[in-house]
């Protein structure tokens, strides 16, 4: 990748720098190999570090690039497709291996999830944590929200917290006939605790899927998966209610 000035263009300069890097990774770099610092990059193209990083930020959104903690920016492999139509899933975890339950507590739930809930006043809502590998890579970081009505069997003195009494919760959602479900998919940032669990960098572009799962007439649980939008691409099947979020 010799020094390259670029042109007057009419687009934006980052976006024009963007299809010229583009091209480089293409012809002169493979792929997990590591891209010269910002310095070096914005010197051999001419532009202001500025520019350069609104480049590789979109490219990283479009899955040409990752950053990686304590290594820099990489070039990414090609997107893993993940299916999440809903006429391919059940109940949570209702035969699927690519979800490992991680932990499992009472704590804080975000006034959206609430809403989709409507959770009786004071009302317990266990929140299961759990990680999606796809070919031996974390993709996806879940938390389900589920309230205790939802799940009346549960002992509470049993397993106090941890991946047993996540498996517990999901054992007895089970149990419930499943009406229906709608989903929705919007573009998020990583939130510092997913990040964590997916390698990522807190800030990075997400794919979040938000799942509604109905039930006697209410909601008996809602899903919110974090999808790394890097390596992921996700794929619906014949899915018929999915919704686009803005």
């Amino acid at each position: 990748m010799g020094t390259t000035q670029l042109e007057a263009a009419p687009e934006p300069k980052y976006w024009h720098l963007k299809t010229v890097i583009s091209e480089a990774l293409d012809t002169d770099f493979a792929v997990g190999e590591i891209l010269p610092n910002e310095r070096d990059l914005a010197a051999r193209f001419g532009v202001a570090r500025a520019t350069l990083r609104q480049a590789l930020e979109q490219l990283e959104l479009e899955g040409r690039l990752q950053r990686r903690r304590g290594v820099g920016t990489t070039v990414a492999p090609p997107r893993v497709g993940v299916d999440v139509s809903t006429t391919q899933h059940a109940w949570p975890a209702a035969g699927e291996e690519t979800w490992q339950p991680v932990d499992c507590a009472a704590g804080t739930v975000p006034a959206a999830v609430l809403r989709l809930l409507d959770t009786a006043p004071g009302e317990r809502v266990h929140a299961v944590r759990r990680l999606r590998v796809t070919e031996g890579r974390p993709v996806a970081a879940e938390l389900l929200y589920v309230p205790a009505g939802s799940v009346p069997g549960l002992d509470a003195t049993t397993t106090a917290e941890g991946p047993g009494r996540a498996r517990a919760v999901l054992r007895e959602l089970r149990q419930l006939a499943l009406e229906g479900q709608d989903r929705s998919v919007e573009l998020g940032s990583a939130r510092a605790d997913d990040a964590k669990e997916l390698d990522r960098l807190p800030g990075s572009p997400v794919l979040v899927v938000t799942t509604r799962y109905l039930s006697g007439g209410r909601t008996a649980a809602v899903s919110v998966a974090t999808y790394r939008a890097d390596t992921c691409r996700l794929t619906f099947g014949d899915s018929g209610d999915l919704a686009m979020a803005s």
